[in-house]
């Protein structure tokens, strides 16, 4: 997992040419004036889900993991947590390859707090579980970048 200010975003260009298109992206564009859902950035290779969701207790929640697609999270009001998981052991016999995505239990190995002008990636195979509660506050207007691997 990537964690930084979305100011430094840049610092992570050259690792993949969607993830560099996704950067640049949150760089230049107010992702406050999106409308809520699909924003196409670069086809299925970059595009924005912007949302409305709620912040739950991690307690008895499984993490989600994507074979295709990274997850760039970022919180545009409200704050989560987001954790990531242990990759090697994290098995999932029920993963949904039209969706791209699978959910099963495994050990955390790290935790930050995500807050506006802040962002996370997930690498593909990554299991993680946003969305975590941190406050009596949990709601949360987000976006989440899918990254073609």
């Amino acid at each position: 997992m990537i964690y930084d200010k979305i100011e430094n975003a840049g610092l992570y260009k050259g690792l993949n040419a969607n993830l560099d298109t996704a950067l640049d992206f949150i760089r230049t564009h107010d992702l406050n004036a999106l409308p809520l859902g699909r924003t196409e950035i670069d086809g299925d290779n970059v595009f924005l889900n912007k949302m409305e969701a709620t912040a739950t207790p991690a307690q008895g929640r499984p993490f989600e993991v994507h074979r295709v697609y990274m997850d760039i999270q970022i919180d545009l009001q409200g704050c989560e947590g987001i954790e990531t998981g242990d990759a090697a052991a994290f098995e999932c016999p029920d993963f949904s390859e039209e969706k791209d995505v699978g959910f099963n239990h495994c050990p955390t190995v790290a935790s930050c707090s995500l807050v506006p002008g802040s962002f996370t990636v997930c690498m593909a195979g990554e299991p993680h579980k946003p969305g975590i509660a941190v406050s009596e506050d949990t709601a949360l207007v987000k976006c989440v970048l899918k990254v073609r691997a």
